[in-house]
């Protein structure tokens, strides 16, 4: 479910012995010896009785200069290192989630808005002063600050910090495609955002809420284990408990100190005060084939999936789509649809557009030169055009969407063939996605960007299937290419 996503919106993978939760879990080690918490495990709540208990007989035959103070204060080091230990493995376990919502947090808190008053003056403010019912507005390469409604202009967004899906989608006011998610970027151009949602109620709210509010749920066997070791533990605490009048009945009495080391030594201590840890290797081993497991219960449950469901854009594709062909239109010659193609995505900066770039490069030979040429200027991507290119020597060299180019160059008196919508059509039943390329009034052809499926996929897919594991894809590209690429991917 991990993949390369934007950086500046995703931290990266924290490693199992990160030094920040280390250090929080070192502390929350002392803070868990509250007994009310170690109430919670029985075996280790006895261990800090005995630890007390041990510590003050030891300040007492100290103080007194009596008994054996020094053999006295190595076993309540033990014993108080015994219940530290189990604590810092429980820490370790919550560290994760707590890293994580510690992020999420100064995303939100760091996020400023454009704010627009009344009269149209925009002022800069922290996200988290916004209210229900202000208007924001968002350009290019700024967070939406809140949750909202897009209520002026378009864009397109990168919602795959929170949809997964790398591809960017259009947003516009007016239609089901006017709401944004806070958290989320501006790709191209603005809009004007009504704020839907009061400070503690978005979406990235009820995120940190849902990590804050997770605490280390036991696994059923965790549950059923706890239980046999409360049971050992009082057996044991009994028998120990009657060897203090038989002792004095021998003549042979034996101090408390040394009763309390007896119990610790039998009762179960060691499997009561390692069942974090346990859970702790069982992530950390499934963490090294690059798995994220979020508990110990998902390690456990992960015996009895039947079904995995798989995101498509990064986990079974590789995410980028990138440029495999262009397809010439009637008439038009190879070399001149791969020049256009190539000058009008020289400025474009996405891996789309230098896989174009790349891919006409080798057909024309433009010697790895990726320069606008003399007196071309850029006409970027836009939400209301769905194209971008060159305007060069006063001839408008456009690439982009299909509809998008074929009513430009209708506008410019050209003429689209019948043909050039079924040559778009059969790109993406192949599960590619088409950009028209043209020439002013001239339609030269599609480029067929694919979305390449990752090496192997099919084979693992196929192992997945030979152990009882039905495989499906979720993705929310176009029917025609998600069905293309579910069948090349197994």
């Amino acid at each position: 479910m991990l993949s390369q996503r934007r950086l500046e919106r995703r931290p990266k993978s924290r490693s199992l012995w990160d030094t920040a939760i280390i250090g929080r879990a070192i502390a929350d080690s002392f803070v868990k010896l509250d007994p009310r918490w170690q109430a919670r495990n029985p075996v280790m709540f006895i261990v800090e009785v005995g630890s007390v208990a041990t510590t003050f007989f030891w300040l007492r035959d100290l103080l007194a200069h009596q008994g054996n103070p020094g053999f006295e204060f190595a076993i309540a080091v033990w014993l108080w290192f015994t219940v530290l230990f189990a604590n810092f493995a429980e820490a370790m376990a919550e560290g994760r989630g707590k890293a994580q919502a510690e992020f999420l947090r100064r995303t939100k808190t760091e996020t400023t808005a454009n704010k627009v008053l009344d009269g149209g003056q925009i002022v800069t403010v922290a996200a988290t002063m916004l209210r229900k019912g202000d208007l924001v507005r968002v350009e290019t390469g700024e967070l939406i600050p809140s949750d909202g409604d897009v209520i002026q202009g378009a864009a397109t967004v990168d919602e795959s910090a929170i949809t997964g899906e790398s591809a960017p989608v259009v947003r516009e006011s007016g239609g089901d495609r006017s709401s944004v998610t806070g958290g989320t970027r501006v790709l191209s151009d603005w809009i004007v955002v009504r704020v839907s949602a009061n400070p503690g109620e978005t979406f990235l709210d009820r995120m940190i809420g849902l990590v804050e509010g997770a605490q280390r749920q036991k696994t059923p066997n965790e549950i059923a284990l706890s239980i046999l070791l409360a049971g050992l533990t009082i057996i044991f605490l009994i028998a120990v408990a009657t060897l203090l009048p038989y002792s004095i009945y021998a003549g042979a009495r034996q101090t408390v100190t040394v009763l309390i080391a007896l119990l610790v030594c039998l009762i179960p201590t060691t499997i009561g005060g390692l069942l974090s840890a346990i859970g702790i290797a069982g992530m950390d081993r499934v963490m090294q084939r690059n798995v994220l497991a979020m508990s110990g219960r998902a390690v456990e449950a992960s015996g009895d999936v039947d079904t995995l469901l798989l995101d498509k854009t990064g986990t079974i594709t590789l995410g980028n789509r990138q440029a495999v062909e262009i397809i010439t239109a009637p008439g038009i010659e190879k070399k001149d649809a791969y020049r256009i193609a190539y000058l009008s995505s020289l400025p474009d900066e996405t891996p789309e557009g230098r896989s174009i770039v790349t891919l006409a490069d080798g057909v024309i030979g433009g010697n790895g030169r990726v320069e606008l040429p003399q007196g071309a200027s850029f006409v970027p991507f836009s939400a209301y055009t769905r194209m971008s290119g060159v305007d060069y020597c006063g001839r408008p060299l456009r690439k982009g969407a299909t509809e998008a180019v074929c009513r430009f160059v209708q506008e410019h008196g050209g003429h689209v063939p019948p043909s050039f919508q079924e040559m778009s059509d059969r790109i993406s039943r192949n599960g590619g996605t088409p950009l028209a390329v043209a020439d002013g009034d001239r339609l030269l052809g599609i480029i067929h960007l694919k979305d390449i499926v990752k090496g192997g996929m099919k084979e693992r897919i196929a192992q997945l299937r030979l152990m009882g594991i039905r495989s499906i894809m979720i993705t929310g590209d176009n029917p025609l290419t998600a069905a293309a690429i579910a069948a090349e991917a197994g």
